[in-house]
């Protein structure tokens, strides 16, 4: 794989900024696509440009804005509270974007095959994955699958999160050389704060239950 080139779908949070280094590590060349489809937070994708900059990879964004209208969802609805909790009698939370990721990795293999680039990257993980159902390894592999025969081109899907907890993702993150950028410089929280985030949305709240698992490990 370091003789090729690829592609990471990134959003400038914890997981996808660990993998784009992870790709940096994998391969001769990487590439970062960001996308803008009506969240609430678009400063996500500037703080992604930032991070790709210091990465020294190229990085592109494109507007997706059906999917944040296809949906209710409290990431794209500025009206509608957040869920703090998967609710009772429910499968996952309301964060969850119906088709992100299958839109998103779908758009992906288009533009990396116009480039002739056949391994795409994405932080999706099973273990961590609040209940979304496009974060699971069978539909990942089923994707991959079904791009491969939409397009006949051989893509690879890589997920080298997808078996790694919050805690082992940290690590990863260390081990890559980039802990303090990734806790400085990402944005995973679902109100829109850089870094250390809100603290109590769900997204802070693994993040930070993750970072201070690995951080007691390491010490």
């Amino acid at each position: 794989m370091t003789n090729e080139s690829s592609l990471v779908v990134f959003s400038g949070g914890q997981d996808s900024t660990t993998c784009l280094f992870w790709a940096k590590r994998e391969f001769k060349e990487v590439h970062a696509l960001s996308f803008r489809y009506g969240q609430k937070h678009e400063k996500e994708v500037e703080l992604a440009r930032a991070i790709a900059d210091k990465a020294d990879v190229s990085f592109t964004t494109m507007d997706l804005p059906l999917i944040g209208t296809l949906g209710h969802n409290a990431l794209t609805d500025t009206s509608m509270p957040m869920d703090e909790q998967i609710p009772d009698g429910e499968v996952c939370p309301n964060t969850f974007v119906p088709g992100r990721n299958l839109f998103f990795l779908s758009v992906a293999a288009v533009w990396a095959r116009e480039r002739g680039i056949r391994h795409i990257v994405t932080g999706v993980s099973q273990t961590d994955y609040s209940g979304y159902p496009d974060c699971r390894d069978s539909f990942i592999k089923s994707l991959n699958v079904t791009l491969n025969l939409a397009m006949d081109y051989q893509f690879v899907l890589h997920t080298p999160l997808m078996w790694l907890d919050k805690a082992q993702t940290w690590a990863l993150a260390d081990e890559l050389g980039v802990l303090d950028l990734v806790r400085r410089d990402t944005m995973t929280c679902y109100n829109g704060i850089p870094g250390d985030g809100c603290g109590h949305c769900p997204a802070c709240r693994l993040r930070r239950e993750g970072l201070e698992k690995y951080l007691s490990m390491k010490n």
